[in-house]
């Protein structure tokens, strides 16, 4: 180990979505030495740029970590790719571009806690100025959005045919068209927002690294993997890091070490350098530094359930697709006006729906796409096709992220242990009958839709959870596994101000530290927490 090979004010640990704020606010500072780290490569990927791009990095271990589950009992054994960036912007630079925030009451539950005691400045009414402070908001500012900070929000750019014909249809079903899903009560019908600009996907990278990138006192690192913390007695003073090349070298920090390595990064950093479960650093010999029973539990993530409909009538990517000759046209159309198929993201409509009456709040969401496939990283299939797929957003299930070695290099056992419990089961068979129910409007009817996945055989519940189990993949939205709570809650890994509880110099912020999921997708509420780790690392 090469030793004082770096000393910084602050070592902020993973360059994914979290990464690049928490360097940019840090390093505002002449003054201030920051250094990043990223254990994989720069983004330079060009489809990376290009938002269809998705269809290449998500599986490609040029961008993406490729990790996988164990095998699920509740997905009938099957174990399930577990996308994870592995590049400059983390998983913003491969995801689907949704900004979303979720709904209110996610948030005042984190501030009012789940009984062993409230987490102060985490309500709607505290993180909604966080949220406007770095966007760039299409439609301008107002009370609810914010404009000219880094981080584009723009509307789809890509409208289809079938999927207003969902539109309309979901419509006849109760759930309304919206224009925006941001206004902390998510529901209905429409086109989501996008981190975009001008057709090109708007990264944390290419956000708030980018523009901090001629700074003399932020060194950013790639193939940088930090293999252990550092301490002296109970206060983290920097992290033992691997290079490309084979080089150790030890980096200290003066201030903190904050970790931004994501849901499963973060927990599994944490346990290789003894802070976690006792018997789980007992197993594989590692001594600890302080025993938290938290760190790696409260795993949660949105199981989607992808209902594949075959249509007739109606254009979609998967023919558009296949023609050699329309793929050269879609080309030259994004060349020029960057518009088109090539600049869609994964999903493009979105909903929001109630599982059944008696739920207060919609704990149902939509993402449909005008394609099918297998599994993201797989071909497209050869005739016309949409996809409803569908999570529930609260899921009662939780899961664990868990070492399986002391060697850094190993990935750790990812168990999110999906419908684990009955009321999750129901809720999914809902989930699919409401699909149906959608497909079977009127609105829909001149398209002919004829599911092919998972199938009409599946009727009762019973069938229908064994078909969830059957087609249930991750919707890319690991978290919980470093919980913030306080010192009473002995699950609590982090404090409100997101210190590690009983290690001095050292936060978490990212993914991990949500006490429960968003009701939607994660990665904006995942830049608003490193938004307001800056700030209270700063004293701002």
């Amino acid at each position: 180990m090469r030793e004082g090979s770096g000393v910084f004010d602050y070592v902020v640990i993973g360059a994914g979505t979290a990464g690049c704020l928490l360097a940019n606010r840090l390093s505002a500072d002449p003054a201030t030495r920051v250094l990043l780290l990223e254990a994989g490569g720069n983004d330079d990927y060009i489809w990376i740029r290009i938002p269809v791009g998705y269809l290449y990095c998500i599986g490609n271990p040029r961008t993406d970590w490729c990790l996988s589950t164990e095998p699920e009992a509740g997905l009938n054994g099957r174990a399930i790719r577990y996308p994870r960036g592995r590049v400059i912007g983390g998983s913003s630079s491969i995801n689907g571009m949704i900004y979303m925030r979720g709904q209110r009451a996610d948030y005042d539950g984190w501030r009012d806690g789940d009984g062993h005691g409230p987490n102060p400045g985490w309500g709607w009414d505290d993180v909604l100025p966080i949220f406007m402070r770095h966007e760039d908001y299409f439609g301008g500012a107002g009370p609810l959005h914010g404009a000219g900070g880094e981080l584009r929000v723009e509307k789809a750019r890509v409208s289809w045919r079938i999927l207003d014909a969902f539109r309309d249809a979901a419509a006849q079903q109760g759930i309304e068209p919206v224009d925006d899903f941001n206004r902390g009560d998510n529901h209905g019908c429409g086109y989501f927002d996008v981190n975009q600009r001008r057709g090109v996907r708007w990264s944390a990278a290419r956000a708030f690294l980018d523009p901090a990138r001629g700074r003399g006192n932020l060194a950013r690192w790639t193939g940088a993997r930090a293999e252990r913390l550092r301490f002296d007695g109970r206060r983290c003073t920097g992290v033992d890091v691997v290079r490309d090349d084979g080089q150790r070298v030890a980096v200290h920090a003066r201030g903190s070490v904050v970790l931004a390595a994501g849901a499963i990064g973060t927990p599994q950093l944490l346990q290789l350098s003894g802070i976690g479960p006792q018997a789980l650093l007992r197993e594989h010999g590692i001594a600890p530094v302080h025993e938290l029973e938290g760190v790696g539990a409260n795993l949660q993530d949105h199981l989607q359930l992808r209902m594949s409909f075959r249509v007739a009538g109606a254009r979609t990517l998967n023919t558009l697709a296949s023609n050699p000759f329309v793929r050269i046209g879609m080309g030259l159309q994004y060349a020029l006006w960057r518009s088109g198929p090539l600049a869609m993201s994964p999903s493009q409509l979105g909903a929001f729906a109630r599982s059944s009456p008696g739920v207060e709040r919609p704990d149902l969401e939509y993402h449909v796409q005008p394609l099918s496939l297998e599994r993201f990283g797989e071909p497209l299939d050869r005739f016309p096709a949409f996809t409803a797929s569908v999570c529930h957003l609260r899921p009662a299930s939780r899961g664990t992220v868990a070492i399986r070695s002391s060697d850094p290099a190993a990935p750790p056992r990812i168990a999110p242990r999906y419908l684990s419990t009955e009321s999750d089961r129901r809720v999914a068979a809902l989930a699919l009958r409401l699909t149906r129910r959608i497909v079977a409007s009127p609105a829909l009817a001149r398209h002919a839709p004829q599911e092919f996945r998972p199938g009409p055989a599946f009727q009762t519940d019973e069938d229908l959870a064994r078909a969830a189990a059957d087609v249930g993949t991750t919707i890319f939205h690991p978290v919980g596994t470093a919980k913030m709570g306080p010192a009473s809650d002995p699950r609590a890994v982090v404090d409100a101000q997101l210190r590690v509880h009983g290690i001095d110099g050292l936060r978490v912020a990212d993914a991990s530290i949500m006490p429960t999921i968003t009701s939607g997708n994660t990665n904006a509420p995942t830049t608003m927490i490193a938004e307001r780790a800056a700030a209270l690392i700063l004293g701002c």
